[in-house]
């Protein structure tokens, strides 16, 4: 069943690769206009080289509060009315607590939870003048349950979801939606970094759990792809959706227990 997002614009940052790159595709196939952006040009520049036209390619630092106010101004003087926001760029910084450097933990809040900020409130900003968007912000389980050596990515991914359910609440009267999609692991350069040996073995590790680090497997038996979470981000967006707003969708083939 098509998500019927023909005509409409989008915005998806950190599109450069892994998720935002699936996102954009995915939005596109719907029939979206989609401005994609990233720290490093070249991925959006060829996204947008595929797509003939649908798909804009923009650089933009999520970090930069008024680049980033200076991009959805320039989107909406080009292509018109901002539709959809998807918040996707992210970094992670791996340590235990008691190696993490103030740097780290800094760099890691001001993309995973101040780009969410900047990028979200620029776009509610002008959805809400128009009593209608929605705004989809890409978390992660670990957000939900702890894990060993991902403080600072976990906490700013948390920061991430609640400010994204508190900012629905303040816009629901006004016809906008928002709302997050929590991946769990999922085939990416950010999954592969965590990697310590061959890819075989890697992925049967996650698959199967470790108890070592208090890590429960995947009960579905398999990593995601990140046309996974992109058909999420899709169905999220759409009017299939109309009456879901400040909703967290975990999709992480159970790797959580929902706890």
């Amino acid at each position: 069943m098509s998500a019927g997002l023909t005509g409409r614009l989008a915005l998806v940052t950190g599109a450069g690769r892994g998720i935002g790159a699936a996102v954009v595709a995915a939005l596109a196939e719907e029939g979206a206009r989609v401005v994609a952006t990233d720290l490093d040009p070249a991925g959006v520049e060829a996204l947008a080289a595929t797509h003939g036209g649908q798909v804009t390619a923009r650089p933009l630092d999520v970090t930069d509060t008024d680049a980033v106010e200076a991009l959805v101004d320039e989107t909406e003087k080009r292509h018109g009315p901002l539709d959809i926001a998807v918040n996707v760029a992210g970094i992670l910084r791996s340590s235990d607590v008691v190696d993490l450097t103030d740097e780290a933990w800094e760099q890691t809040f001001a993309v995973n939870a101040g780009g969410v900020l900047h990028v979200s409130r620029a776009a509610a900003r002008r959805m809400t003048a128009r009593g209608s968007g929605s705004i989809v912000t890409v978390a992660s389980n670990a957000a939900g349950i702890p894990r060993a050596g991902l403080a600072a990515y976990a906490a700013s991914k948390a920061a991430a979801v609640m400010f994204t359910k508190c900012l629905g609440l303040e816009v629901a009267a006004r016809g906008v939606r928002c709302n997050t999609v929590s991946p769990g692991s999922t085939l990416t350069d950010m999954q592969r970094a965590l990697w310590t040996d061959d890819a075989e073995a890697s992925v049967r590790r996650v698959v199967e759990g470790d108890l070592a680090a208090h890590r429960t497997g995947i009960p579905l038996g398999r990593i995601a792809e990140p046309a996974d979470v992109a058909d999420a981000v899709v169905f999220l967006v759409s009017d299939r959706a109309r009456h879901i707003t400040m909703h967290d969708l975990y999709v992480d083939g159970g790797a959580t227990l929902r706890a």
